[in-house]
């Protein structure tokens, strides 16, 4: 657990600092700007994560054979991989900005964002699409160098960047008045930059991978092997990103105050959900390293104890925000109709993330072994049969502003249903050789 903590570690407050690009953002047009501005910003967000889930999936399952590489210290076959990654993210990344730009407002219609927040929503999604390039790069580069043992120096990129964003968002937005324009502009500007920074270390730190700039050549094996991690890992992003478009116009149904609740207590629910997501991306590192290695001893004992330290800190985190819920909330606007659905929102889901930290960190730890099918049923199911029916359940019989609740129903389906894989025949098969690794020492 000491390596998973230092590894950890720069992660959490690598993920905090990028929680804060969307949030300064909120933060900047929450007070320098109109509520409608804040609801655009919450809801146009959505079609842009629906178009990169899936290539942010292709980039875990890059990561997920760097650290299997790395494990078993096969150098020429980790140059494979990250001189594929290099070409497929340009191949990725061209014509999800190009899709988006041309695509994007249709997906706002059918979200049935509010004839007052139209235009302000348009204009802010098509500016974040022309940063899709930077944003996809960075994250494949951040998977590599996970993927290597390297978590500290993604934390260096991101300060730099996130020091260039909330510059640019109180010159653009504050001093400007660009209003969510400016905003996007900030962000976009901040992605590239990390983007280029990960480039520039890698290529110093790691001469070895002989990393380049400009796609060059791609291995069809390499690509291959990136799609079958990659792509059930990418789709089950997709798949939630569509179910979160439902809700969201749930959502909309509410007004634009209930847009403008939601949008900013989600942000608040991010900062305190960081841990979940830092030790997540340990655990995927962890099981694909130790597997490469065949340290399956060490597979077995962390197996259980990553997710159920994960869930300590993500509930100790969420009762801390809580207890200062209205003055966090109170940062980023001073309505009081807003603040007051915001809080519901975060007495309603906090108190229950521990549930989905353990879930997560099983699923991650799944997919680090290479094993992604199980994983991405049990997320469909916990989706698409608990939390959007929940959704509509509560919005139609009960009340709308507690509709968050089929957050926490599918967080406990999820965290019960993945415990099944500890009975698959894959972690019998590890169980046994763990048994014989040990007879041999």
């Amino acid at each position: 657990m000491k390596l998973i903590f230092l590894f950890a570690l720069p992660m959490c407050v690598g993920n905090i600092l990028q929680q804060l690009y969307n949030t300064v953002d909120t933060f900047v047009i929450g007070n320098y700007c109109s509520s409608v501005s804040l609801a655009a910003v919450g809801t146009s967000s959505q079609p842009v994560e629906i178009l990169l889930c899936v290539f942010v999936g292709l980039g875990n399952g890059v990561s997920i054979l760097a650290a299997q590489h790395t494990g078993n210290g096969n150098i020429e076959n980790l140059k494979e991989v990250v001189s594929t990654a290099v070409s497929f993210l340009y191949l990725c990344a061209i014509p999800v900005t190009i899709l988006g730009l041309l695509a994007g407002a249709d997906i706002l219609k059918v979200m049935q964002v509010p004839e007052s927040t139209w235009e302000l929503s348009v204009r802010y999604m098509r500016i974040i699409f022309l940063g899709v390039l930077g944003n996809l790069g960075y994250n494949m580069n951040a998977g590599i160098l996970r993927g290597l043992g390297d978590s500290r120096s993604s934390l260096l990129f991101l300060v730099i960047s996130c020091i260039i964003n909330i510059v640019l968002d109180f010159i653009f937005v504050a001093g400007l008045g660009m209003d969510v324009a400016g905003a996007a502009l900030a962000t976009i500007i901040a992605m590239f930059s990390s983007w280029l920074f990960s480039i520039l270390y890698i290529r110093k730190k790691y001469p070895e991978l002989a990393f380049t700039i400009l796609p060059r050549r791609m291995k069809k094996e390499i690509l291959l092997e990136i799609i079958r991690i990659g792509l059930p890992l990418g789709l089950i992003n997709s798949i939630y990103s569509i179910g979160h478009v439902l809700l969201q116009s749930l959502i909309n149904m509410q007004g634009a105050a209930f847009m403008a609740a939601c949008a900013v207590a989600s942000k608040v629910t991010s900062i305190a959900n960081v841990t979940i997501n830092s030790f997540s991306s340990a655990a995927t590192t962890f099981s694909g390293q130790n597997l490469g290695a065949g340290k399956y001893v060490r597979l077995c004992k962390s197996s259980l104890k990553i997710p159920l330290v994960s869930g300590a800190f993500s509930f100790a985190g969420g009762m801390i925000v809580l207890f200062f819920g209205r003055e966090i909330l109170g940062l980023f606007t001073s309505d009081a109709e807003v603040l007051d659905m915001a809080l519901i929102y975060l007495r309603v889901t906090l108190p229950y993330f521990w549930a989905y930290a353990i879930f997560n960190g099983f699923i991650c730890f799944a997919n680090g072994l290479g094993e992604v099918r199980y994983p991405m049923i049990v997320s469909i199911l916990a989706l698409w049969a608990v939390r959007i029916p929940c959704a509509h359940l509560i919005a139609r019989f009960f009340d709308g502003r507690y509709m968050m609740a089929c957050f926490p129903a599918s967080f406990l389906f999820g965290m019960c249903a993945m415990l099944l894989f500890f009975r698959s025949k894959r972690w019998k098969e590890i169980k046994r050789l763990a048994k014989e690794e040990q007879q041999d020492t």
